[in-house]
């Protein structure tokens, strides 16, 4: 797996991950109930993670939908 995404933001997340989901891409998110351990203000970001062998893919989907992504 790899990371695609890392936003604080959960509405990007959730507009990454249907989007993808409707490619067929499967994403798996992570760090999703870190709020519990920061005490949910938010500081500590979420990760959205793919396969390998879809990284590149999903890469230009996200891009071509205006998400900004930093290659990682």
């Amino acid at each position: 797996m790899k990371e695609l995404l890392r936003t604080n933001d959960p509405t990007v997340i959730a507009f990454a991950s249907a989007m993808l989901a409707g490619e067929g891409i499967s994403v798996f998110p992570m760090d999703v109930h870190m709020s519990t351990l920061e005490g949910s203000i938010g500081i500590l970001p979420r990760r959205l993670m793919v396969a390998s062998d879809d990284h590149a893919r999903a890469l230009r989907i996200l891009r071509d939908n205006g998400i900004d992504v930093e290659e990682t």
